[in-house]
C-alpha cells in the first residue's frame, strides 16, 4: 500500500492530476499506519502482520 501511494504521488505530480496526488497521500498514510501497527505487534484483521 505504501508503494502504491508513492507511485500515485509521482504520477499525480508529473501529470498534474490532483485526485491522484490526494489518493496517493491517503494510501501512503494508511500504509504507514498499518506498517507501524504491524511492527509493534498488534494484530490487524486477525493477522500478526498486514503483509
Amino acid at each position: 500500500m505504501v508503494v502504491l501511494g508513492i507511485i500515485l504521488l509521482i504520477i499525480g505530480f508529473l501529470t498534474g492530476i490532483a485526485i491522484l496526488w490526494t489518493i496517493g497521500i491517503i494510501l501512503l498514510v494508511i500504509g504507514a499506519v498499518l506498517w507501524l501497527l504491524g511492527t509493534l505487534g498488534h494484530a490487524i484483521g486477525g493477522r500478526r502482520h498486514y503483509w
